[in-house]
């Protein structure tokens, strides 16, 4: 019997979620499994892995071949270089503690890139949201301003015709006592 480590889908319609899976290589894809090694959602950024790393290192041992996706998720998270180590340890190249040394100084060296890329994540939706801010208000306050010009030039508009309004009334109570006087001298 061959055992693939492989990727067994879960999750609904367009948002997948994995279970990482040590299979017979003629089961199906979502079918009988041997052990549940691990899990691997892709739907967040970075995508989040949790993986058992001794049982993955067991399967590996006993021969499992990892699919290319599984084996970039086992290499991701070390499996494979504990592997590759504990072969070395098996010739008398390496001693354990050596080789938990290594392994150890890996795993942080790739967690401080994993933080980075988080941060930076973090740092660039931050920016994105602070220059929609600023953006934001700048239409804001064009609008407003607009709106203020609009406002005055409405008031300028209607100011000539309260001046034309008081002028015609004040014509229109001129001509009377212009008449009148008129009348006053032809008498």
């Amino acid at each position: 019997m061959s055992v693939k480590i492989r990727l067994q889908r879960h999750g609904k319609k367009g948002k997948p979620f994995y279970w990482v899976v040590a299979a017979d290589a003629r089961s199906k894809r979502d079918g009988k499994y041997l052990e549940k090694i691990g899990t691997y959602n892709p739907n967040t950024n970075p995508a989040t892995i949790e993986l058992n790393l001794d049982s993955a290192v067991k399967w590996l041992h006993n021969g499992a071949q990892p699919t290319d996706t599984a084996k970039a998720i086992l290499s991701y998270k070390g499996a494979l270089l504990k592997h590759h180590l504990d072969g070395g340890i098996r010739k008398g190249a390496l001693t354990q503690e050596q080789a938990d040394a290594k392994l150890s100084a890996w795993l942080d060296a790739k967690a401080g890139k994993v933080d980075a890329k988080k941060d930076g994540l973090t740092k660039a939706q931050a920016d994105a949201k602070a220059k929609a801010f600023k953006a934001e208000q700048e239409v804001n306050a064009k609008r407003l301003a607009a709106a203020a010009q609009a406002e005055a030039d409405a008031i300028a508009a209607a100011t000539p015709a309260v001046e034309e309004e008081v002028a015609e009334v004040e014509s229109t109570e001129e001509t009377p006592a212009a008449e009148e006087n008129n009348e006053t001298t032809e008498a």
